[in-house]
């Protein structure tokens, strides 16, 4: 994103970091987490989750769509638990997993959960490393202030809860009902993002956010599966 943004499109640079990191972590929650270090603007907030949005949704559906192709064609040598795996390390958010994910089957869907969360729990000293970039680069010594550091908490929450799922420290009848919570929940996060988009803001901001988000999902598409073949291939 920030090659693209400096080379290509000439964009505003917090505005490609905001894109570059709904993308590559864990969706419009990375943007959320971004947007106080690199002082981004409303707008441009809008515009990165509008990307997540818009690109995680067509994930959705693609995702598994493909895997059926390939596997009627039998173009690649891919599992429903590589797919998870697949699946995990290259769509948006985690919602947008999940869903790509069971639309193969529950095994997939466990790996791509699990994948996703370590994407997720990168999100922190990504935060780090990209505070101390910038202000290495004099952008908080520039505008008077210093550059906050923000801590992802939820990652810190699911290995947490992993860990007493792990454990079996809950009656069965406790998890089955938090399961289902689960998927509630999990519902009104979706529509809660799409609620978020305004098509007037993405009409705003113009074609550069949605070339750039659109390279961005073609890169985790091909580039992912690229990658996820090239190590099956080296493990055997």
């Amino acid at each position: 994103a920030f090659w693209l943004v400096v080379r290509v499109f000439k964009m505003v640079l917090e505005a490609a970091m905001l894109i570059g990191a709904g993308s590559a972590i864990c969706g419009a929650a990375a943007v959320m987490a971004a947007e106080p270090v690199v002082r981004g603007r409303a707008a441009q907030v809008t515009v990165a989750v509008s990307t997540v949005v818009v690109f995680g949704t067509l994930a959705m559906f693609l995702y598994p769509a493909l895997y059926a192709l390939v596997q009627s064609h039998g173009w690649l040598a891919m599992d429903a638990r590589q797919y998870g795996l697949f699946t995990g390390a290259t769509v948006h958010e985690v919602a947008q997993v999940v869903a790509a994910g069971r639309a193969v089957g529950e095994s997939a869907a466990d790996t791509a959960v699990i994948t996703k969360m370590v994407r997720v729990m990168l999100l922190a000293p990504f935060l780090i490393a990209l505070s101390l970039w910038l202000a290495r680069g004099g952008k908080a010594a520039a505008e008077g202030g210093k550059t906050r550091i923000v801590v992802p908490w939820f990652a810190f929450g699911f290995v947490a809860v992993a860990g007493i799922n792990s454990l079996h420290l809950l009656p069965a009848g406790v998890q089955a009902g938090l399961v289902q919570l689960d998927t509630v929940l999990l519902a009104m996060a979706m529509a809660a993002l799409g609620l978020t988009t305004h098509v007037s803001a993405l009409r705003q901001a113009g074609l550069k956010p949605l070339l750039l988000a659109s390279i961005l999902f073609a890169w985790l598409l091909f580039g992912g599966l690229a990658i996820h073949q090239g190590v099956l291939a080296v493990l055997g």
